[in-house]
């Protein structure tokens, strides 16, 4: 997944980052004394005492710039993820050296320093940072996808804050034996949209009355709109009355799926789940003759991208999903066609992981067909499908790839002018020499990667894939 710059059109975030040490302030403009510092320490003692056995709340990160952070320090007693309020400043993902800071108090926690500033080595005593703490952070400058890592050094201070070296680590080293479970809903004004063709237009929806793109198209609430028209290539041949075209829209409410189950011998997670989920409607149309090809023709017409960050406990956890939304079109070049197709469902695809089974792929779709319209002259075939596909990971990794086409298909074997509708007012008409038929249906497709190893489980192998879900049903046939 490649690294992207912090983006204006993102809400702000909290830049956490995750600390626990000894004698570490909750305010860095504080000097408290040893007498407040032993309240303090009791006070969060008892806090994880209560909090003992209870699932940790999985929920999307506050809007709102936040200054509190944490610190897990695993193996130590007392070790869990704690609030702090320290920084990522900046992230050198070449280097793997971070800049940790305070945040001071009434000022953004989005600082404006990209990369970390060189610092020579220092006797003075950093800001509560240690060897062996594990650092998870919301998006932060050079660190786009967010950070989960764990210092492996401290090399000392500058005027930027405390200069700490890096490695990769895991969630496990963060989440230890607690549990989480949640699905939190991705922000439609998140995405950074790329539009891949000139006639896209990008709607949204969101709380508090709040709307964007075209004047009078309507969108449900925490939904993502995207319309497309293009023209596509004709059969060799064709006349030029029978140029090709499609033209529609896909909304999507997506979902981030995420869970973790600890496993008290500290041997890794005894369960894990990522995946996507999300409510899908979808309305298409394909005009004219479509030309003849060996495998189907894929166009893309827009990609999003967005780092949807969920707070588990204290913990931010980086989603990254990426969405490209695609037409896709076989035919056998015969066949002139008029078909719209109005499609309503849900999906939800991603990966479980269970000691006994390992990882294991979850693909699931319901959809149903709304009216349709269908004209095919003369014998031949055509497919069409309107289809998105996702890609979610955790901190820049990629974790599941899943490919969601709904389609329609027609076939004729003769001249077939036929208008079908489904529902229990369904008419038919045709006018036709031969026989006919037209299908709705729906593929899901993906893979789950290696990339999962991320949640602390044993690495896989290989790729696996999620599988083929299929469904068909007939809307209409017919013979004269």
């Amino acid at each position: 997944m490649r690294k992207r710059p912090l983006r204006a059109v993102m809400p702000a975030l909290a830049v956490t980052a995750l600390f626990l040490a000894a004698g570490c302030s909750a305010d860095p403009g504080t000097h408290s004394s040893s007498g407040a510092e032993r309240a303090r320490n009791a006070d969060s003692s008892a806090a994880a005492t209560a909090d003992a056995g209870r699932p940790l709340a999985v929920a999307a990160a506050p809007e709102a710039a936040a200054t509190s952070t944490a610190v897990a320090r695993p193996g130590a007693a007392g070790g869990k993820a704690r609030k702090t309020a320290l920084k990522v400043s900046s992230y050198d993902s070449r280097t793997r050296r971070a800049v940790i800071s305070p945040v001071s108090k009434g000022t953004s926690s989005q600082p404006q320093s990209q990369t970390p500033s060189p610092s020579a080595a220092s006797t003075a005593k950093p800001h509560g940072t240690a060897v062996g703490d594990v650092i998870a952070s919301a998006p932060a400058p050079g660190a786009p996808d967010g950070l989960l890592a764990k210092v492996t050094k401290v090399i000392g201070e500058s005027g930027d804050g405390t200069e700490v070296q890096t490695a990769p680590t895991t969630l496990d080293t963060l989440l230890g034996d607690d549990d989480a479970k949640g699905s939190v809903p991705v922000d439609p004004s998140s995405f950074d949209v790329e539009r891949l063709l000139p006639d896209v237009k990008v709607s949204w929806a969101k709380t508090g009355d709040i709307h964007s793109g075209p004047e009078g198209t309507k969108v449900p609430l925490g939904s993502l709109r995207i319309d497309v028209g293009a023209k596509v290539g004709t059969a060799e041949g064709a006349p030029a009355s029978a140029t090709a075209s499609v033209s529609g829209f896909v909304q999507v409410a997506p979902e981030v799926d995420f869970s973790y189950g600890g496993d008290a011998a500290d041997s890794g997670p005894g369960a894990a789940y990522l995946g996507v989920s999300g409510d899908w409607t979808s309305q298409w149309a394909v005009k004219g003759r479509a030309a003849a090809s060996a495998q189907p023709v894929r166009l893309p017409f827009a990609k999003l991208h967005a780092d949807p960050v969920l707070q588990v406990g204290p913990i931010p956890v980086v989603v990254n999903l990426d969405l490209t939304c695609y037409f896709q079109i076989s035919a056998d070049g015969s066949v002139t066609v008029d078909i719209e197709q109005d499609l309503k469902g849900d999906f939800k695809a991603g990966g479980t992981f269970g000691q006994a089974k390992g990882w294991s792929p979850v693909n699931e779709s319901h959809m149903s067909s709304t009216p349709v319209r269908t004209s095919l002259t003369t014998a031949g075939s055509v497919k069409a499908s309107l289809g998105a596909e996702a890609t979610v990971g955790l901190y820049g990794t990629v974790g599941v790839t899943a490919d969601l086409a709904p389609y329609l298909r027609g076939e004729a074997a003769g001249s077939v002018d036929a208008t079908s509708a489904t529902g229990s007012t369904a008419k038919t008409g045709v006018d036709a020499t031969g026989s006919w038929a037209v299908y709705g249906g729906v593929d899901l497709t993906g893979t789950l990667r290696i990339q999962l190893s991320i949640f602390g489980t044993p690495v896989l192998e290989h790729s696996i894939p999620l599988g083929t879900l299929h469904r068909e049903w007939k809307l209409a046939d017919g013979k004269v």
